[in-house]
């Protein structure tokens, strides 16, 4: 099983970005959190991050030819990015949304995800461990398929 990871704006800055919601752990940090349950999973797991939201499509896009299931962290995009949905409805293979925040919790600008409707599910409020939620989650949704 191979797995997509998609980290999008400014999440290249974790680990000193606003710890108060981000948290400490830097993108490495996490992606190498990441790798290694993959490993105990016996997944291939590929990680991009890009600030460039036609990018995060073509990342998307490409992912419907030879991935399984993407995890993605749209970032700010997540709350007005049209583009990004309809890319995710268009792939047909599971999203799983994440946060490390609540977005529920913080401005209201950010409560609301226009990506949520189209991903398989949202994981949102955990710091870091959001990630790993997520790949528990898709052992969940592999093992019901």
């Amino acid at each position: 099983m191979k797995i997509l990871v998609i980290n999008g704006p400014n999440l290249n800055l974790l680990g000193e970005r606003n710890p108060k919601h981000y948290g400490t752990q830097t993108l490495t940090a996490i992606e190498d959190r990441m790798e290694e349950r993959a490993g105990e999973y016996g997944w291939e797991i590929e990680f991009h991050r890009s600030n460039h939201e036609g990018e995060i499509i073509d990342l998307l896009h490409g992912s419907r030819i030879d991935c399984d299931a993407v995890i993605l962290n749209a970032g700010a995009y997540t709350h007005y990015s049209y583009a990004i949905r309809d890319a995710i409805e268009a792939i047909r293979i599971p999203v799983i949304e994440v946060h490390l925040s609540n977005i529920c919790a913080r401005e209201e600008f950010r409560a609301k995800s226009v990506l949520s409707p189209v991903c398989r599910g949202t994981i949102s409020g955990f710091g870091a461990a959001s990630y790993i939620l997520a790949m528990e989650a898709l052992v969940e949704i592999i093992d019901d398929n």
